[in-house]
């Protein structure tokens, strides 16, 4: 069966475009022209979004960050005409999977759609089951249902951030690299660059809270999961 994308952009001639180029690709695709509509169909029997920010009415990252709130984690990427690293922030921070500037090139899209599906269907490299968890303590890492547990409590995280963390929890003490990172978690998407990391790590930190310090930057190596931090 194809995969199922849904197009939110509240200009016809890029829904058209893009649903075009996609269909092309061996994708089923279905376009919206607006948040309300949009929120109305997720995550229903669709594989990912692409979901623009600037919509009339509701926003797309009102709509993600509704959606994440529901607790339903269908892959969004987001497409805008806004690029500053501030946009890019609020993107991720709002559960965005990816971020893709306007204009755009339609192989850009599509390798990155291709890519975030990949990502779907397959493990991070790194993963060290036990019983499917990584446990550190009160600190546990449910590898079956991809969930975050600190002292008991569900922590929510996004998809690319759950993957950040796995790798590094899978491996304490070593250092990844930025590029290490983005060649195992983002495998074969182009355009990622060392910032898109910093970025995701950030958030990911403070959502650990107490713990944030399990995450440690070793300035110009990378990144670890450092189990002195518990």
């Amino acid at each position: 069966m194809a995969e199922k994308i849904l197009i939110v952009d509240d200009d016809p001639n890029i829904c058209e475009i893009l649903e075009f180029n996609l269909k092309n690709e061996g994708f089923e695709v279905e376009c919206v022209y607006s948040a309300e509509e949009a929120l109305k169909k997720l995550p229903g029997n669709f594989t990912l979004v692409l979901l623009d920010v600037m919509l009339g009415g509701m926003s797309g990252y009102k709509a993600a960050e509704r959606l994440r709130s529901e607790s339903h984690w269908i892959p969004i990427i987001f497409l805008t005409a806004k690029d500053t690293e501030n946009d890019m922030l609020t993107g991720f921070s709002v559960g965005g999977d990816d971020y893709i500037s306007k204009p755009f090139s339609i192989k850009e899209v599509i390798a990155r759609i291709k890519a975030v599906i990949k990502r779907l269907h397959t493990t991070v490299a790194g993963e060290r089951k036990t019983d499917g968890k990584l446990v550190f303590d009160d600190f546990v890492i449910d590898l079956e249902v991809k969930e975050i547990l600190i002292k008991g409590n569900s922590v929510a995280i996004t998809k690319t951030e759950f993957e950040i963390l796995v790798l590094l929890a899978g491996n304490p003490e070593r250092i990844f690299s930025r590029e290490n990172i983005i060649d195992i978690v983002w495998k074969d998407t182009p355009y990622i660059t060392e910032r898109t990391v910093d970025v995701h790590i950030t958030r990911l930190r403070k959502k650990l809270g107490e713990h944030a310090s399990l995450i440690t930057n070793r300035s110009g190596f990378g990144y670890r999961f450092n189990t002195s931090g518990l």
